[in-house]
């Protein structure tokens, strides 16, 4: 398989001339979804943890509802990029094939393809009530991702996504080209250690979009924080799905927007979420 990290050769130009040297830039590759041999989605992204994202991305879409549903996955390296053959079981192989669409997404696009505004805006699954955590155990939380983004380290040009639970700290990290692509293949580790993050953070490295709040929520997350802003469709999305969304965490703190009741001493207000964005079904 390609490695994820490539070194070029490049001239820099600084005030006092050029010079030679290297840059290590991330590696990305067009990923083949197929499904029993059926067509179903084109995704660019970092050729690594390639069976975790198909167990996410099979998850988080809605193909299987659980990793029991999958037989098999066959990573096959073409010359123009990568099949992920996903074999699903018998009658979860049926039930895909009668509902069968196909999408295609350039990097970081995890809505190109859909193809009715019912799918795009599909109502996000419920998650549990449970876990409560101190303003200090998110500020712990978001600062332990960051050394551990080692493909971002080097090139300067990945997303990662983080699961963080109080009991074990950090417990998984993905990366990729794509903040999406970084969340399945995360959603895709957590579930074949056969748990689930009903008890933990979602850490994300990115903006937070509302397709990332939907992927959160399919995989039951109750806490979601993110380095970045969220769009107004996905601070709706996440107080329709029960999620705790805290964003723009730095080292100064963070913000939260939704349902504040588990992070202790926090308050927000939402009477306005409904001017924010377009209703969800």
């Amino acid at each position: 398989m390609p490695q994820p990290i490539l070194r070029v050769p490049r001239s820099v130009w600084r005030t006092n001339g050029f010079s030679p040297g290297e840059r290590a830039i991330p590696e990305e590759t067009a990923v083949a979804f197929t499904f029993n041999t059926a067509s179903y989605a084109v995704m660019m992204a970092t050729p690594q943890d390639l069976e975790d994202f198909a167990f996410g991305f099979s998850l988080t879409e809605g193909v299987v509802s659980s990793c029991d549903a999958i037989e098999s996955v066959e990573a096959v390296e073409e010359d123009i990029g990568i099949e992920l053959r996903i074999w699903l079981k018998a009658p979860h192989a049926a039930e895909f094939l009668g509902r069968r669409r196909k999408m295609a997404g350039p990097t970081g696009c995890g809505l190109c393809g859909i193809e009715s505004l019912i799918e795009a805006m599909r109502p996000p699954s419920k998650v549990r009530a449970g876990l409560v955590v101190a303003p200090d155990q998110i500020m712990t939380a978001i600062e332990s991702l960051f050394p551990l983004q080692v493909l971002n380290h080097e090139s300067r040009a990945v997303h990662a996504a983080g699961f963080w639970e109080p009991n074990r700290g950090l417990a998984a990290v993905r990366e990729d080209v794509g903040r999406h692509n970084a969340l399945d293949k995360l959603a895709g580790a957590i579930f074949r250690e056969h748990t689930t993050a009903d008890q933990g953070i979602v850490l994300l490295t990115s903006r937070v979009s509302v397709e990332m709040v939907q992927k959160s929520a399919a995989i039951g997350a109750p806490i979601i924080v993110a380095v970045s802003a969220p769009t107004a469709l996905a601070v709706r999305m996440a107080d329709a799905a029960g999620i705790t969304l805290a964003a723009i965490a730095r080292k100064d703190g963070f913000e939260v927007f939704t349902h504040a009741h588990r992070v202790t001493g926090a308050t927000v207000t939402t009477p306005g979420l409904s001017a924010v964005a377009p209703r969800i079904p």
